[in-house]
C-alpha cells in the first residue's frame, strides 16, 4: 500500500494509448491475446507540435484482416464449447488494433501486459486472469517490434502471418512461435521455380520493412548462387508517394525483365498495382509471396490484364466447419469495430444523428430544403439488418482460407498448450522437483514450455502441428491466376512445394494447367542474353550483369558441347572440330594413295618412263656392235639407263601410307639412283673435257707449224731461189685435228662412276643406321587434317646426302659445258649440257613449288620433279641416239663418226665420236717437201 501510494504520487503516466480491442476477461480462467491489422494505416495528426499528442487513430477498414479477427473469436468460442479439450476453463480474449503499424503494435503490446487500458511497462496491473500468449501481430516487422517486448517476460508470442526469416533467431526471440512457414521456404520456392522455368533475367520488388528485405535478400542469394542474374530492385514505401511509386513503374517498363519476384504485403503493393494499371503495364509475368497472392485486395476487377498469369505460393488451406455462419451473424451493435465493420461495408451508418446530420449536409448542397423521408429516417442511416452475405465480400469469402486457417491454428496451439499445463500431474512436471504449473496463477515461461513442445492434430482437418525450433513445416500450394469465364480472377492450384521433403521431391508443378499472362500456353522467356548455343562460348559484356553476354563462335580446333559454356574446349592432336564447333571429330588421314586419280596418274607415268628406259636400253643392245653406242664407253650408257630406271621406278614408293620401309626404300633409292646417273653423266664428261682440251693444244701446235713453214716458203721467195717448192696435203691437215690417246680410258671412266657411286652408298648407310628415315603424322602443317609422311630422321644427314647429288651434277655441267665446242655429225657433250640445264630447272623450280604446297601434294610436287629430271635426262641424252640408230642408220657408220673438214677460217673442228675410233692410229704427222738445188739440172 505504501509503494502504491508512492507511485501515485511520485509516478505520472505519459501518454494514453488510443486503441481498438475486442476484450472479453469478465469471469474467464485464463486471457489470450491477438492482434490484428484491422486497418491498414493510422490516421495523419498533420505533425502539428504546438498541441498536446494525442495517441493516432487508424485509417482503411480491412475486410480480410477483419475476417481474421472474427476468426480467432470463433476459434476461442469453439474451445469453450469443447468437453476434450480445456473442459474446466473458460478462455477469454483481448484483441487489439496494430493499424498494420509498428506503433501501434507496441501500444497494443504494452497494454496487454499491463492488463488494462492504461500501460503501464513492466508492470502488471489488477487481479485478472492470467494472460496466456499473444497470437499476432501481423506483418513480420509488427511482431520483430512485440517479439522483443515479449521476450524481455519470456512471454509466449504465436503468429499467424509474420514469417521474416529474421524471426528464428531465438536468441533475440527467445518465445516467439509461429503456424505459418518461414519465409527461407517460400524464398527458395520461388527460386526452385525460376530455375524451373530456365529463367535468368528476373527483377525484385520488395515492401520496405523486415519481411520484404529478408525476403528478396534470401531469393537473390538463392538465385544468384544458380547463376540468375537480377534486372532491377525496387523497394515500396511504407506510406505511399507518388513520385517513388512512378519510378517503380518506369523501372518496370524500360526493363526487359518479364519475371518480376514481389515480396510485399497486399496492402504495401496496392499503389503500385494502380499505377500500373494508369500505365497499362503489360506482358509481364508476376511471382507472388504468401502475403498477397490471395488477397482480394489486389485481384479486383480490371487487373486481369496486368496481373493474369501470376504464379505464387499459398500457405496450407483449408474448410472450418461453422466459420462461414460465424461470419454472417454478427451483432452491428456489439462494438465500435463492428459498427465501424458494418458503416464501411454498407455505406451507411448506425448512429441515428449522424446520418440526420449527413442528410442536412447533402440537403444543403442541393437545394436547401430537407425532404420529407429525411425527417422520418434520413438517407444513408443502417438498419442494421442488413445481409453481409448477399454482398459476396472478401469478408464472408471463405473459400481461400489460409491465412485464416494460420489464426485458427495458433489459437488451437495455445489452447492445447493450456490443456497440457492444466492437466499435469503433481510429481511427474517439467519443472523443478517434477512441479506442475497452476492454470490460474501460471508465470509465461511456464507456459511458454507447453506451447514450445505442443503436439496436436487440427480437429477438421486432422493435420498434425507440432514445432521446430518455433517453425513449423513449410508446405506451400503453388497457385496460378487465371481469367475465369466470368472475367475474374480465379486462383487455381497447379502445384505444390513441400521444404521438408527430398530435394527432388521438394517441389511438383503442372506445366500444363498454367494459363500465363495474356492467355499464353508456353511460358514466357525472361532472359538479359540469349542462351549459347553448342559451339559459341559466353563473352562477359564489360559493366553488366553475368548474364548479359555475347555469344563468342569458338576458335578452329575447339569446341563446346552444352549450353552456355564458358570455355571452349581444345580437341586433341588427332581430332578437330566439326563445321558446328560441338564435337571433336577424328581429323582426316591424308597421303597420296594409290588408287586415287593423282596417285594411279603418277604410276602411269613411272612405269612409261621406265618402259621407255627399258625399251631405249633394248635399242642400244640391238645396236651394240655400231660406232655410235660403243662411242664414249656403251657399258656407261646402260649404266646411265639403269640409273634412270632407277629413278622413275623409286618415285612409285613415294606413293601409299608411309612405312617404315617404303620411307628408307624410297628417299636411298632416289639418293643413289640419281648418285648413279650424274656419276655416269660426270664420267663421260670428263672424257670429253679432256678431249676437247687435247684437241684444242693439236690444232694449237698445227697452227704453229703451219705459219713456221709459211714463213720459210716466204724467206725463200724473197730470196731469189724459186726452185724451193712447199706442199701441205689435207693428210697433214687431217693429223692437226688427231690429238694424242686419251689420257681416261674407259676403265677411268667406269672408276669414277663406281667411287662416286660407293660414297653415296655408304653415306646412305651410316644416315639409315643412326637416323633413319621413319613415317610420322603432321599435325600441324594443316588443322583439319593428318598428313602421314615420312620424317627424314636427320636434317644433316639429308642435306649432306642430297647435297653430293648436287655435287655430281654440278661437275658433270661443268664437264659437259667445257666439251660443247666438240663438232662432229653428232655431239653427245652437247646432249649432255643441255640434259644437265633440265635437271638444274626442274629442281630449282621444285623448291619453291615443294615449299608453298602441303599434304599429299607435296610428295605429288616431289614426285613429279624426278619424273620430270628423268624424262630430261633421258630425252637429252639418249634421243638423238636413238634417232639416229632407228631413223638414220645410214648415219651410224665409222666414217661419219670422223671429223668433219676444217672450214677455210680455221675453227678448230672433231668430234667425241670420230675422236674415240681414231684414238688408237692418232699420229702427228706434218709433210714438206725439199728440191735441193743442183747445179746441171
Amino acid at each position: 500500500m505504501n509503494i502504491s501510494i508512492w507511485a501515485q504520487s511520485t509516478c505520472k503516466l505519459k501518454a494514453k494509448f488510443n486503441l481498438n480491442s475486442y476484450k472479453n476477461v469478465e469471469k474467464k480462467k485464463v486471457v489470450i491475446g491477438g492482434m490484428f491489422p484491422v486497418h491498414m494505416r493510422v490516421a495523419s495528426s498533420g505533425g502539428n507540435t504546438s498541441n498536446l499528442p494525442v495517441s493516432s487513430g487508424c485509417d482503411g477498414f480491412n475486410f480480410r484482416t477483419f475476417r481474421w479477427t472474427q476468426t480467432m473469436l470463433f476459434a476461442i468460442n469453439e474451445i469453450n464449447q469443447r468437453e476434450d479439450l480445456l473442459p474446466n476453463t473458460d478462455l477469454g480474449y483481448v484483441i487489439y488494433d496494430s493499424c498494420f503499424t509498428i506503433s501501434k503494435a507496441v501500444e497494443g503490446t504494452l497494454t496487454y501486459l499491463t492488463g488494462q487500458d492504461e500501460a503501464v511497462p513492466n508492470y502488471r496491473c489488477g487481479n485478472g486472469p492470467p494472460l496466456a500468449t499473444l497470437v499476432g501481430a501481423g506483418g513480420s516487422d509488427l511482431s520483430i517490434a512485440t517479439a522483443r517486448i515479449l521476450g524481455l517476460y519470456h512471454f509466449p508470442q504465436v503468429s499467424y502471418c509474420s514469417t521474416c526469416s529474421a524471426l528464428n533467431n531465438k536468441f533475440q526471440f527467445p518465445t516467439f512461435l509461429r503456424t505459418i512457414p518461414n519465409d527461407l521456404h517460400q524464398s527458395r520456392a520461388m527460386a526452385q521455380l525460376v530455375l524451373h522455368f530456365g529463367w535468368t533475367w528476373v527483377g525484385t520488388i520488395a515492401a520496405d520493412d523486415d519481411y520484404g528485405k529478408y525476403g528478396i535478400k534470401d531469393f537473390k542469394e538463392q538465385v544468384e548462387e544458380a547463376g540468375v542474374c537480377i534486372s532491377f530492385s525496387e523497394t515500396l514505401p511504407k506510406v505511399s508517394k507518388p513520385e517513388v511509386i512512378q519510378n517503380i513503374v518506369q523501372t518496370v517498363v524500360e526493363s526487359t525483365a518479364k519475371i518480376i519476384v514481389v515480396f510485399s504485403s497486399d496492402v504495401d503493393l496496392s499503389p503500385l498495382i494502380g499505377e500500373l494499371l494508369r500505365h497499362n503495364v503489360t506482358n509481364r509475368t508476376w511471382i507472388a509471396s504468401e502475403a498477397w497472392v490471395t488477397s482480394a485486395l489486389i485481384s479486383q476487377s480490371g487487373v486481369n490484364s496486368v496481373l493474369s498469369g501470376t504464379l505464387g505460393f499459398g500457405v496450407k488451406k483449408a474448410d472450418i466447419p461453422g466459420l462461414r455462419r460465424h461470419l454472417l451473424n454478427l451483432d452491428p451493435y456489439a462494438d465500435a469495430l463492428t459498427e465501424e465493420f458494418w458503416e464501411t461495408l454498407f455505406n451507411c451508418t448506425l448512429d441515428y444523428n449522424r446520418a440526420l446530420r449527413m442528410a442536412k449536409e447533402r440537403a444543403v448542397g442541393v437545394n436547401g430544403t430537407l425532404s420529407r423521408a429525411a425527417k422520418g429516417l434520413p438517407d444513408g442511416l443502417c438498419s442494421g439488418s442488413e445481409s453481409v452475405a448477399q454482398l459476396n465480400n472478401t469478408y464472408s469469402d471463405v473459400s481461400q482460407l489460409r491465412i485464416t486457417y494460420s489464426v485458427y491454428k495458433a489459437v488451437y496451439a495455445v489452447a492445447h498448450a493450456l490443456h497440457n499445463l492444466e492437466h499435469c500431474e503433481e510429481g511427474k512436471g517439467p519443472f523443478v522437483g517434477g512441479s506442475c504449473a497452476n492454470i490460474t496463477n501460471f508465470e509465461p515461461w511456464q507456459l511458454m514450455y507447453y506451447v514450445k513442445n505442443v503436439r496436436y492434430k487440427m480437429p477438421n482437418t486432422g493435420e498434425e502441428i507440432y514445432f521446430e525450433d518455433g517453425d513449423i513445416e513449410g508446405f506451400y500450394d503453388i497457385i496460378n491466376w487465371q481469367v475465369n469465364g466470368n472475367g475474374e480472377i480465379s486462383y487455381v492450384t497447379v502445384g505444390h512445394y513441400n521444404g521438408s521433403a527430398a530435394p527432388e521431391e521438394k517441389m511438383h508443378i503442372m506445366n500444363d494447367s498454367i494459363i500465363w499472362n495474356n492467355g499464353e500456353l508456353e511460358p514466357p522467356r525472361s532472359v538479359c542474353s540469349e542462351n549459347c548455343q553448342p559451339g559459341t562460348r559466353k563473352g562477359i559484356r564489360q559493366g553488366e550483369p553475368v548474364c548479359c553476354f555475347d555469344c563468342i563462335p569458338c576458335a578452329d580446333g575447339e569446341i563446346s558441347n552444352t549450353t552456355n559454356a564458358r570455355e571452349c574446349i581444345l580437341c586433341t592432336g588427332d581430332d578437330w572440330s566439326n563445321t558446328a564447333h560441338d564435337a571433336c571429330v577424328p581429323k582426316i588421314i591424308e597421303f597420296l594413295a594409290f588408287g586415287e586419280p593423282l596417285g594411279i596418274t603418277l604410276i602411269v607415268i613411272s612405269a612409261f618412263g621406265a618402259l621407255i628406259t627399258i625399251a631405249v636400253g633394248v635399242v642400244f643392245l640391238m645396236h651394240i656392235g655400231t660406232p655410235l653406242v660403243k662411242a664414249n664407253d656403251a657399258l656407261l650408257s646402260f649404266l646411265l639407263l639403269l640409273s634412270l630406271v632407277v629413278t622413275f621406278l623409286c618415285s612409285i614408293v613415294f606413293l601409299g601410307e608411309p612405312q617404315n620401309w617404303s620411307c628408307m626404300t624410297s628417299q636411298v633409292a632416289l639418293a643413289l639412283g640419281f648418285a648413279l646417273c650424274l656419276s655416269c653423266i660426270m664420267g663421260k664428261a670428263a672424257v670429253l673435257m679432256l678431249r676437247a682440251r687435247a684437241l684444242k693444244k693439236a690444232r694449237a701446235k698445227a697452227r704453229a707449224a703451219a705459219k713456221a713453214a709459211k714463213a720459210a716458203a716466204e724467206a725463200a721467195a724473197n730470196s731469189g731461189s724459186p726452185d724451193v717448192i712447199v706442199t701441205s696435203s689435207n693428210n697433214d691437215i687431217a693429223a692437226s685435228d688427231k690429238p694424242e690417246v686419251d689420257t681416261l680410258t674407259f676403265g677411268h671412266q667406269r672408276a669414277m662412276a663406281a667411287v662416286a657411286t660407293l660414297i653415296q652408298a655408304v653415306a646412305c648407310t651410316v644416315w639409315l643406321i643412326i637416323l633413319p628415315p621413319h613415317p610420322v603424322k603432321n599435325t600441324a602443317a594443316q588443322n583439319v587434317k593428318i598428313i602421314l609422311e615420312c620424317d627424314e630422321g636427320s636434317v644433316v644427314f639429308i642435306c649432306c646426302i642430297f647435297g653430293y647429288d648436287i655435287l655430281l651434277a654440278l661437275l658433270a655441267f661443268i664437264f659437259a659445258f667445257i666439251a660443247r665446242k666438240l663438232e662432229d655429225h653428232f655431239s653427245e657433250a652437247k646432249c649432255m649440257t643441255f640434259g644437265m640445264l633440265v635437271f638444274f630447272i626442274v629442281w630449282i623450280s621444285f623448291v619453291p613449288a615443294y615449299l608453298s604446297t602441303r599434304g599429299k601434294f607435296m610428295v605429288a610436287v616431289q614426285i613429279f620433279a624426278i619424273l620430270a629430271s628423268s624424262f630430261g635426262l633421258l630425252s637429252c641424252i639418249f634421243l638423238p641416239k636413238c634417232y639416229i640408230l632407228l631413223a638414220k642408220p645410214e648415219r651410224n657408220k665409222e666414217e661419219l663418226m670422223k671429223p668433219r673438214p676444217k672450214p677455210k677460217d680455221g675453227s678448230s673442228t672433231g668430234t667425241s665420236a670420230s675422236l674415240a675410233t681414231a684414238a688408237t692410229d692418232v699420229n702427228a704427222s706434218f709433210a714438206s717437201t725439199a728440191i735441193d738445188d743442183q747445179p746441171g739440172n
